[in-house]
């Protein structure tokens, strides 16, 4: 049976950084929601931006009964990972460009939220990545909906970075980096770099090197019952997570990662289909 929420009486917002000028688009939205009795509430950054009150993150995720970013997939990337540990639902407004994750048109609000109101919707459970960050005297944890990418800290050198599975090493990677991808980051860095592309609900781990020294270095799937490790032996290095957060690692720095027990739940209307979202933002079938 598919998943539902219990209620729909609140939701809470955040929205692109750095745009005050969505504040129209915003104010527009949330009539459209109140009007059919939802509540909304703006996470403090978000409604500091426009000039509205809002309430502390956390304190937004704990009170309301699913979330909503407004902007493109950056903005829920970071919505999701923040919110992670509240195990609520998010749903994407596109109002960005690409709108990989946030499918929901700005033209589509008004129906989209009656269809919502009546039951007529899914909710995707997409797969988290845990990485831990093993440092000599600490330790620290962090989680990652798309890609944990590995890179040299300067352009001028490239890194060695050795890859185990189980505690087994199994490769060495001598290039610009690695990126280690959940099939819902497939195509986002992967993709660029050469990786392949996954259905989204796959669990599974993507490597994929990034101009890699050797040519013979390919990418590689890995199901996700197995853990990674990587380490560089002689190199210091930077970790991104979803492009947007960084962690440094120093020569010897371990960094272990394993599927989250808990996935990520993304709103989505009823009849979205991945293969034509594949068609349509990356131009595939189209005639010459």
């Amino acid at each position: 049976m598919l998943e539902k929420l219990e209620k729909l009486e609140k939701a809470g917002f955040i929205l692109k950084p750095n745009a005050p000028e969505i504040r129209d688009t915003f104010l527009d939205i949330k009539k459209i929601f109140e009007e059919r009795g939802i509540n909304v509430v703006i996470a403090q950054r978000s409604a500091k931006m426009i000039g509205e009150e809002g309430v502390e993150f956390n304190q937004m995720c704990k009170e309301c009964d699913f979330l909503v970013s407004l902007g493109g997939d950056g903005t829920l990337l970071s919505l999701v990972r923040r919110s992670y540990g509240h195990n609520k639902p998010v749903l994407g407004i596109n109002a960005g460009n690409l709108g990989f994750l946030a499918d929901v048109k700005l033209s589509e609000v008004d129906v989209f939220v009656d269809r919502l109101l009546s039951g007529d919707y899914r909710i995707d459970d997409r797969m988290m990545m845990v990485g831990i960050l093993h440092r000599e005297m600490s330790s620290e944890k962090f989680y990652a909906f798309n890609d944990i990418v590995l890179t040299r800290p300067t352009i001028s050198k490239m890194v060695k970075i050795d890859a185990y599975i189980n505690n087994e090493i199994f490769n060495r990677y001598h290039g610009d980096g690695l990126i280690v991808s959940t099939p819902t980051g497939a195509t986002a860095y992967s993709l660029a770099a050469g990786g392949p592309v996954m259905y989204p609900l796959t669990k599974a781990f993507i490597l994929t090197p990034i101009c890699p020294h050797s040519l013979t270095q390919r990418p590689l799937v890995v199901p996700t019952d197995f853990s990674i490790e990587l380490v560089s032996p002689k190199d210091n290095m930077i970790a991104v997570v979803d492009g947007q957060d960084d962690y440094e690692m120093q020569e010897g720095d371990r960094l272990c990662i394993t599927i989250a027990k808990v996935g990520a739940k993304l709103l989505h209307k009823t009849e979205r289909n991945y293969f034509s979202v594949l068609r349509d933002k990356l131009s595939w079938g189209d005639r010459e």
